[in-house]
């Protein structure tokens, strides 16, 4: 039964990775588009987050793949290692992009007295680009030790457990414990804490925002207030998937799964699907992201029609 539920979960994966390559191709090809005709900060933030998220999603299936098909093959030494740390250079550089928005979001809409936030409302545009670089360093920075292979009884991906014996895997978990979590409060915890802030910084202006609304508006539905709504929804939406995401990969990290087992399958479900339900949010919430995959609905209807004689 446990096997069923794994091949469940990692067929969940591969179908939310699809999804997630598809919605943000359809952002990357947008703002990419945009940024051509007119070069704009946020435009370069959307290319980043889709870009990384396509080569996230993209290396969860190799992942899959490799690791189901070809498992010597995979379990090589030097492929394991290269493997488990383009991955986590890729899970810390998304979660950065995606925090970034998050703060991008708030600047722009929410309203403060603060003085260091007035000033980072007026230059968060020219901010942006050294955010990105900064973050991508920095998330190089931190998954660059995976590639020394000094977590690698940590790593869920791992090789059976009849490769080393159980006392000698626990004595080598304690040994390294400690610097796991160093790393993982390093490449994870940060980007958290700024997703967290801006987001509930962002949902309480907005709320504040349509009270006000509502206070001053009678009859009919104000549909500012019903934008407002919305966009709550949405911010809400992106904490919970932010969030839900961030436990998967702790768990994953963490090596409480035998390989390929049901949690462990359910866990990378989770991570293929919280980015992809993001990128999907992103596309509904903004008629941009709209107009390519409509134009392209379109046109696959129109070739299938029949023609008239």
């Amino acid at each position: 039964m446990s096997n069923l539920f794994s091949l469940i979960f990692i067929i969940t994966a591969l179908i939310g990775s699809v999804a997630g390559l598809l919605g943000n191709a359809a952002i990357l090809a947008v703002s990419s588009a945009s940024w051509v005709r007119n070069i704009i900060s946020y435009d370069m933030l959307m290319i980043f987050l889709s870009l990384s998220r396509i080569c996230l999603q993209y290396w969860i299936m190799q992942d899959l793949f490799v690791g189901l098909v070809f498992p010597s093959f995979y379990y090589v030494d030097n492929l394991f290692v290269t493997y488990k740390t383009v991955f986590m250079f890729l899970n810390y550089a998304s979660l950065w992009f995606a925090a970034w928005l998050s703060v991008f979001y708030c600047t722009k809409v929410a309203t403060s007295t603060q003085s260091f936030f007035i000033w980072l409302k007026q230059r968060i545009s020219n901010l942006v680009p050294w955010m990105l670089i900064t973050s991508s360093l920095f998330s190089f920075a931190t998954s660059f030790p995976f590639f020394w292979n000094i977590y690698s009884v940590h790593d869920n991906f791992t090789a059976p457990l009849t490769v080393t014996n159980s006392s000698e895997r626990t004595a080598t978990m304690r040994t390294s414990f400690f610097v796991l979590i160093l790393l993982c409060n390093a490449g994870i915890a940060l980007p958290l804490i700024l997703f967290v802030v801006s987001s509930i910084l962002l949902i309480r202006s907005l709320w504040r925002h349509m009270r006000k609304m509502q206070n001053n508006t009678t009859g009919f539905r104000d549909p500012c207030s019903e934008a407002h709504m919305g966009a709550i929804k949405s911010v809400l939406s992106f904490l919970i998937l932010y969030v839900t995401y961030f436990i998967a990969l702790v768990l994953i990290l963490s090596d409480m799964f035998l390989p390929f087992s049901t949690g462990e399958a359910l866990c990378t479900a989770v991570m293929a699907a919280c980015p992809s339900g993001h990128s999907m949010i992103l596309i509904w919430s903004n008629p941009k992201y709209q107009e390519l995959p409509a134009r392209i609905f379109n046109h696959t209807n129109c070739q299938r029609r029949p023609r008239s004689i």
